[in-house]
């Protein structure tokens, strides 16, 4: 699995490497999009102008991005390895935790960072309205290039460059901003019988509802704040409210709220039948963030020095024993279930 794993990320690499071969006289922030991605958007009838959203799951460490297609609903185009992200599950909370945030995040052209020092990046926006009414500290938390993280999700300089670019041309396609569903794992029943006993198990439920929705209709969902929690879809909830006040009775599209209801019902159903059949699930207990299995693999055989090199050319990999210690494996999952985790398709 390792070798397979480490395999597949050299080969994604090599392929990623012409988007770093421009000249100097072309700011990075301004490259064009690589001939290879606008070929495959054009081959499955999507425009580079076209909206895009961005879901990122932590103790995966992948990173999905999404472009709307002709029918106005989000198509996945890529899965992007993430090279690291530091802290633990569970949302950032404290000024200097190391926590990369968990929750959903607006990104205007604002936000975006064509000068940073990790290659190119945007902020996540947080603490956003939630996070800030609940006292939740911190800032400057992006997702940017290198393999270095005290917060952050950390892509490769040529992921990075990628996502950059696929994020300017949807701005000047007229996308005034895009979404970011930060979430902890894959929310699947397998995820959910494997951290049943986290405490922060009622927040990531909540996050599920948004996701949840997602994964039903390929639309962005609306997001608001009322009662110490999100709201999705919601008619009547605006920033006019304050995110502490109590939630009046919300007024949304009945289908769907049936639709996520129903489909919470069936995610716990199967996570009962996977408690029955493992009564003992695996710890997943964090030193210090993680990183892609692939990513891992090379780091074990090769070291921090070479895969900085693959990764940055120049940023040290941040705490690499810490991300060694990574006890995510897909393995994990698959051993608890006979259909493995799922995942939602194109």
């Amino acid at each position: 699995m390792k070798l397979r794993s480490a395999a597949f990320l050299l080969s994604a690499l090599m392929a990623l490497s012409g988007c770093a071969l421009f000249g100097d006289d072309l700011k990075r922030s301004e490259r064009p999009v690589p001939p290879k991605l606008l070929s495959e958007m054009n081959s499955r009838g999507l425009s580079v102008a076209s909206p895009i959203l961005i879901r990122v799951f932590k103790q995966e460490s992948e990173l999905e991005l999404w472009k709307m297609g002709r029918d106005g609903r989000y198509v996945l185009f890529k899965t992007y390895p993430i090279c690291r992200w530091s802290g633990k599950l569970g949302p950032k909370k404290v000024d200097g935790d190391r926590q990369t945030p968990e929750g959903f995040y607006t990104i205007a052209q604002r936000q975006m960072n064509p000068d940073s020092r990790y290659y190119l990046s945007f902020n996540l926006g947080f603490p956003n309205r939630l996070e800030a009414a609940l006292g939740y500290q911190g800032s400057y938390l992006m997702i940017h290039g290198a393999c270095s993280s005290r917060g952050c999700y950390a892509m490769t300089d040529d992921a990075a460059f990628e996502i950059y670019a696929l994020a300017r041309e949807a701005f000047r396609g007229g996308q005034p901003a895009f979404q970011v569903e930060a979430l902890p794992f894959r929310m699947t029943p397998a995820n959910l019988v494997l951290h049943r006993n986290d405490p922060n198990m009622p927040f990531w439920r909540n996050l599920k509802e948004g996701s949840d929705a997602f994964e039903l209709t390929r639309r962005e969902p609306r997001v608001g704040y009322c009662g110490s929690r999100y709201v999705f879809n919601a008619n009547n909830i605006d920033d006019t409210i304050d995110p502490i006040t109590p939630c009046p009775a919300l007024e949304a599209d009945a289908q769907l709220t049936a639709a996520v209801a129903a489909k919470a019902a069936k995610d716990d159903a199967a996570a009962a039948a996977i408690v029955a059949a493992n009564p003992v699930v695996p710890a997943m207990s964090y030193v210090d963030g993680g990183m892609h299995p692939a990513f891992r693999a090379i780091l074990q055989d090769k070291g921090p020095e070479r895969l900085s090199k693959m990764t940055s050319q120049k940023t040290p990999v941040s705490q690499p024993d810490a991300a060694l210690a990574d006890p995510y494996t897909p393995d994990v999952l698959a051993r608890m279930t006979a259909g493995g985790a799922s995942r939602p398709g194109t």
